[in-house]
C-alpha cells in the first residue's frame, strides 16, 4: 500500500491534542474551530504530496506542510512552507 492510500485509508484515526490545535491555528494562522479536520480537508485533497519519513508522514498541500505520527495518526504540527 503506498504513503497516500495507507494515510487516507486511516483517515478516520486521525486526531490532535488541544495543545496540538492550538499550535496548528497559531502556525497557519487559522481561523476554525477545528484545527483537525481542516487538515483532514489538506491531507485529501487533489494537490497533496504525502511522503513517509521514519515514524512520521509529511503532507504538503496548499503551501503548508502538515506532520503527522505514522503509528497513533496523531496531527503533531503544520506549518507554512519556506518560500
Amino acid at each position: 500500500m503506498n504513503e497516500f492510500n495507507e494515510l487516507t485509508a486511516n483517515l478516520d484515526r486521525i486526531h490532535t491534542t488541544d495543545l496540538g490545535a492550538v499550535r496548528i491555528k497559531r502556525n497557519l494562522s487559522l481561523d476554525t474551530d477545528d484545527a483537525a479536520e481542516w487538515c483532514k480537508a489538506k491531507i485529501i485533497s487533489p494537490g497533496a504530496v504525502i511522503t513517509r519519513r521514519g515514524k512520521n508522514w509529511y503532507i504538503k498541500a496548499d503551501g503548508c506542510i502538515i506532520t503527522v505520527n505514522a503509528y497513533s495518526y496523531t496531527i503533531i504540527t503544520a506549518h507554512k512552507e519556506k518560500q
